[in-house]
């Protein structure tokens, strides 16, 4: 049962490795551009799709290139001109705010093993002596 514990461990943290060094390379390459580009495109028509999260913009070309950009603050003109110019629009909520699964994991995993190696080293102090407080006892 122990070596099944270890080898368990040992696969979760290859795993949250794998997935915090190839979360964001793994992603579709997109092309930063700035606003001004951006908008341009918009008005040239060669701005198929967007999606819009918070103030962060991605989407894609009509030759099906990806790119991503940020909207500056207070920009209230930038939905009437993506419809004027016929680009498909999807809306998400910001989700910088909400931890995800594997930061919540990364966050308390130092504690989970501090609480392991504790309970181990008092399962094994068990053994000889009644416990781990049973000095004096004869």
């Amino acid at each position: 049962m122990r070596n099944i514990a270890v080898w368990l461990v040992v696969g979760l943290m290859l795993f949250t490795l794998f997935n915090v060094f190839q979360g964001p390379s793994a992603q579709t390459a997109n092309r930063n551009v700035n606003f001004s580009q951006f908008t341009a495109e918009v008005d040239a028509g060669t701005v198929a799709a967007v999606t819009i999260e918070g103030d962060a913009i991605t989407g894609t070309y009509s030759d099906g290139s990806s790119f991503s950009t940020f909207v500056p603050p207070n920009d209230v003109t930038l939905v009437q001109r993506l419809q004027e110019r016929g680009v498909a629009i999807t809306a998400k909520p910001d989700s910088s705010g909400s931890p995800t699964l594997l930061g919540v994991l990364i966050s308390w995993f130092p504690m989970l093993l501090l609480i392991g190696v504790w309970i181990f080293f008092m399962r094994q102090m068990q053994g000889g002596g009644r416990g781990a407080m049973g000095f004096g006892k004869s």
